[in-house]
């Protein structure tokens, strides 16, 4: 039987996917987020409680009936995570803390966190980065991501929380927005779609693990009915540069337009691309959809917005 599950973050662009998979699956579905989702209606079916993550009764409120958890929320993204760590602790750390104490005191067990495999790590040691390998991340989303983690592990041990880690790469697809804060991907596409120039950080060879919205998804909602814990990467496997991401996002939008190259950013790790292979033996799951394709499909979603 699905587990009733309560989605945090639900209404954000990687947990209305998360969503979509649940009920594909039978589950019974609870949203907790700040405000609707921005590109659909409410979905029939759904309940949802809308509100800040950090507010204790808020989160009481949503774990009443709930079997298991997905927490996919975050107040910040890679790129504006250093211009106030301390809004990021307190808007992602503390209010996960606070959650994790809050599920000591309620029958779920069951809790999948979505980190991430892009910034956890930081700087590679190796060609394809494996779950055991150190965690030294350069930014503060990444130091937060790694604390939350370490507070989940504490309350596996000493509380019985069944956690499932899943440290995501750069995931893109349908429902990205479009404020050109995270996912060049998505950046990208709305960029060309508005008939803008597209830009480019450093040369180009920066090299990301990119995996598609719905792989992702389907892997999170894998963790949560599967009896496995533990901390698992979900990527494609497969690295690809930026200027690979230009040249395929030129070739499927058919736009004759020229990147523009900017100064490199010093956040941003040289390349980083996951073993994956945990998760294939825990899960059964592999991605499936190429990057060629991904881009097709992401593209024409993003031509039938308004």
């Amino acid at each position: 039987m699905a587990p009733r599950t309560l989605v945090i973050g639900g209404c954000g662009f990687i947990g209305s996917h998360v969503v979509d998979h649940l009920r594909a699956r039978g589950a019974a579905v609870r949203v907790l987020d700040r405000r609707p989702e921005a590109f659909r209606p409410p979905l029939e079916g759904v309940e949802y409680v809308f509100g800040d993550f950090s507010d204790t009764s808020l989160i009481y409120e949503a774990l009443e009936g709930v079997d298991a958890v997905f927490h996919g929320a975050s107040t910040t993204v890679p790129a504006t995570s250093n211009l106030d760590p301390v809004a990021d602790i307190t808007g992602n750390l503390i209010a996960t803390v606070r959650l994790l104490e809050i599920l000591r005191n309620k029958p779920v067990r069951k809790l999948v966190y979505l980190s991430s495999g892009g910034t956890v790590y930081g700087i590679p040691k190796t060609e394809r980065v494996h779950e055991d390998h150190p965690q030294n991340p350069i930014n503060s989303y990444g130091i937060v991501k790694t604390a939350i983690e370490k507070y989940i592990y504490m309350e596996q041990e000493l509380h019985g929380l069944q956690p499932v880690i899943l440290r995501a790469s750069n995931p893109y697809g349908p429902r990205q927005g479009h404020t050109g804060i995270q996912g060049i991907i998505g950046t990208y596409l709305w960029k060309l779609h508005r008939q803008e120039l597209i830009e480019v950080w450093g040369d180009g060879c920066v090299v990301r693990d990119y995996i598609y919205v719905k792989d992702l998804a389907g892997l999170c909602v894998e963790a949560l009915m599967q009896p496995a814990t533990g901390c698992f990467n979900a990527g494609s496997g497969t690295g690809h540069s930026v200027n690979d991401i230009v040249r395929v996002a030129l070739e499927t939008t058919g736009c004759e337009t020229q990147a523009i190259y900017k100064s490199g950013r010093a956040y941003d790790v040289p390349r980083i691309v996951l073993d994956i292979e945990r998760a294939r033996a825990a899960f059964g799951w592999h991605p499936r959809m190429s990057l060629e394709a991904g881009l097709a499909e992401t593209w024409s979603w993003v031509q039938s917005q308004r």
